[in-house]
């Protein structure tokens, strides 16, 4: 057995890491270009993330202009680096003058009119008070174009679903005088719907597409600089080096590793094979079950969309939706991160102590003192950024500055300089990483658009809230010792319908596409039965998260699967176990808002009684399912531990003092009749 450093350690061919996320993830699945084609592309790439460095550092543009100017570049971009059919995407073709050089010329008019029709709103601007809602037919004719341009680049760089929702809304606003029951509306004409999604703030040029090209592309070139300096081998090695000789030693490597690797990126997958092409082999040799070792990479890089500071895209949306300030954000976002990996980590650990797994030897981890006199420099960017974002400045602010420490530190670090050709390749990858994400942000305006027109989710919260109230009053009379009245029970069925809504969307739309589209449509269910805006939008945002290890579409947990070679479904299945805490957390801060630290009537009591049921609770469940508490758990027990765990998240002061004590049962049965290891069932 090798006893080398496992960050230095051939683990897994890094030329496989990248095809499976190229498999797995769409966003990034890139055509081969010829010289020409990727000279242009290379060029235009780097423009637009300059574009967005230096108006982030100087000063944006007017809104529809720096909106417009984004989307020029982004749709245009799509028709360039990925194809129209996966064949495409394999294939490098001779250029003709049916292929100028070597791509369809059908792309090269999409690409051109994508520039033209995302233009145009700028361009006519300041008419454009006189034409919202009288439009010109060449408006309409704009209009058309630049919906169908948007729709064809959302369909090649994230797949049929989100274009799919949207074209079926569309015919919703269209059609809607044929719509069964609450949800008839008159409808609109094509000319009148043009005129919402196109000319005014309500649609395409909305909120999410301004939220990508003031927020989010930023911090996605961030990210991808970071780590090009060193700052996620930096994470990766210091994880090792703290967790990885405590028992199952590789397991608690991925969730550290995750947890600080995620705080500059938002990409589940992306987090999966950088982080898994290290942990999933390592864990695999020491004794973990192939598909367990994959579930445990994909569970824990879920988290990275929910980890301070960075986030995902969502947390920048939130900003603008709720009109908080990004303090207020991440501050939220600290227990319900904590609580994820936590759970994750307490199932690993029972998992490591159920089969008797060793950790890493003091020869195979690196060693803290080399590692931090090596990479201690890259860690000043995120530092800056955070400190910046913590003295009240724009996020794109703190961007800017974090994105120029990367380069002068990158450039002077004598111990991992970069050249500015790596800086260059820096920018034109970022920019990359950001056209999938801008595509769907205005596609989710068509949807949003929609919504504003019809009044669609006013409708949906009253049936829901309707039906909920119906099932809870059906069902109260039947619960025992009034640990729940109908207006609990209702709120209850409101919010796991919700959930399920959210997890199946997620699973073939991306998370910040699932949390707008949920917002628009979920957040006045919520809103109706009186959960504060802050918590409904937290709510809906992390169980799309949830979606990224929900199978039948577990792609974060599918990629891990392509690393250890096992059975993907099954590593889908144990991901979603595995992120069970994640699942129960978004219940409690409803009921308990507390947990989120910045709600209104927040207090160190209420705030203390949440954070210990959960923790109890989240240790429960863990224990249910791998079958081992202090020791191995008959059947009976882990039922008893996974209803308490359900039970210890309720709100109500019975509930929980029942949670307690049927833990309490279990415990003291372990410790006065331990039970014989060798009976000990398999994991759930």
């Amino acid at each position: 057995m090798s006893c080398e450093p496992m960050t230095e350690t051939a683990t897994f061919d890094q030329q496989k890491s990248k095809e499976l996320e190229e498999h797995f993830d769409p966003e990034v699945r890139f055509r081969p270009l010829g010289k020409g084609a990727a000279f242009i592309a290379s060029l235009l790439l780097f423009s637009l993330s300059l574009f967005h460095y230096y108006t982030a550092g100087f000063g944006l543009l007017r809104e529809v202009t720096h909106r417009g100017v984004h989307l020029a570049f982004v749709l245009s971009l799509i028709f360039i680096v990925f194809a129209a059919t996966p064949k495409g995407q394999e294939k490098l073709y001779p250029s003709s003058w049916l292929r100028p050089l070597g791509l369809p010329l059908i792309d090269w008019l999409f690409a051109i009119a994508a520039v033209v029709s995302a233009l145009y709103v700028p361009y006519i601007f300041d008419d454009l008070a006189f034409r919202v809602g009288n439009p010109l037919p060449i408006d309409v004719v704009m209009g058309t174009i630049l919906i169908v341009v948007l729709l064809e680049a959302t369909r090649r760089s994230m797949g049929w679903p989100l274009a799919a929702i949207a074209i079926a809304v569309m015919a919703y606003g269209i059609f809607g005088r044929y719509a069964p029951g609450v949800l008839v509306h008159p409808g609109a004409d094509w000319p009148t719907l043009v005129n919402h999604l196109y000319l005014t703030s309500q649609g395409i040029y909305g909120l999410p597409v301004g939220v990508v090209a003031t927020y989010v592309f930023h911090f996605v070139l961030f990210g991808v600089l970071a780590t090009r300096i060193g700052l996620g081998r930096l994470f990766i090695d210091l994880a090792s080096a703290l967790a990885g000789r405590f028992s199952g030693g590789p397991a608690k490597v991925s969730v550290f590793s995750s947890a600080l690797l995620g705080s500059i990126s938002g990409s589940s997958i992306a987090n999966t094979v950088t982080t898994g092409s290290l942990t999933i082999p390592a864990m695999i040799r020491i004794g973990y079950p192939r598909h367990f070792a994959a579930a445990v990479e994909a569970a824990a890089s879920t988290g990275g969309q929910i980890t301070p500071p960075v986030m995902g895209a969502a947390a920048f949306l939130m900003i603008e939706f709720l009109g908080v300030s990004y303090t207020t954000i991440i501050t939220a976002a600290i227990v319900p991160a904590f609580m994820h990996f936590f759970g994750v980590l307490v199932q690993v650990h029972l998992e490591a102590k159920r089969l008797g797994l060793r950790g890493l030897t003091k020869e195979e981890l690196p060693k803290v003192a080399a590692v931090l006199k090596r990479d201690w420099p890259t860690v000043v960017p995120l530092i800056l950024l955070i400190a910046i974002l913590m003295e009240g400045y724009t996020p794109y602010l703190a961007a800017f500055w974090g994105i120029t420490a990367c380069i002068v530190i990158g450039l002077v670090n004598p111990l991992n300089r970069i050249t500015p050709r790596d800086v260059f390749d820096a920018f034109v990858l970022g920019a990359k990483y950001a056209l999938a994400v801008g595509a769907a942000a205005a596609t989710v305006g068509i949807i949003i658009g929609v919504v504003t027109l019809t009044g669609v989710s006013f409708k949906i919260a009253y049936m829901v809230t309707s039906t909920a109230g119906g099932w809870a009053a059906a069902i109260a009379p039947f619960i025992p010792f009034d640990i729940m009245g109908v207006p609990t029970l209702t709120l209850l069925i409101t919010l796991l319908l919700t959930a399920i809504v959210c997890i199946v969307m997620g699973c073939g739309i991306p998370t910040t596409a699932t949390y707008i589209i949920m917002v628009s449509v979920a957040a006045p269910v919520l809103g109706l039965l009186g959960i504060a805006p802050l918590v409904a939008h937290f709510f809906v945002f992390y169980y799309g998260v949830l979606a990224d290890v929900t199978p039948p579409v577990a792609l974060a947990a599918y990629a891990g699967a392509g690393i250890a070679n096992a059975n993907p479904f099954k590593a889908g299945n144990t991901a979603f176990r595995l992120s069970m805490g994640k699942a129960l957390v978004p219940f409690v801060f409803v009921f308990a808002p507390s947990l989120l630290l910045v709600t209104e009537g927040f207090t160190w009591h209420a705030f203390a009684l949440a954070f210990t049921g959960t923790i109890i609770g989240i240790t429960a469940l863990s224990a249910a399912f791998a079958g081992w508490l202090a020791g191995p758990l008959y059947t009976a027990e882990r039922w008893l531990l996974a209803i308490a765990a359900l039970l210890l998240v309720a709100p109500e002061l019975v509930s929980t003092l029942i949670g307690v004590a049927l833990v309490a049962l279990v415990i003291a049965r372990q410790t006065v009749i331990p039970k014989d290891a060798g009976e000990v069932a398999g994991t759930i």
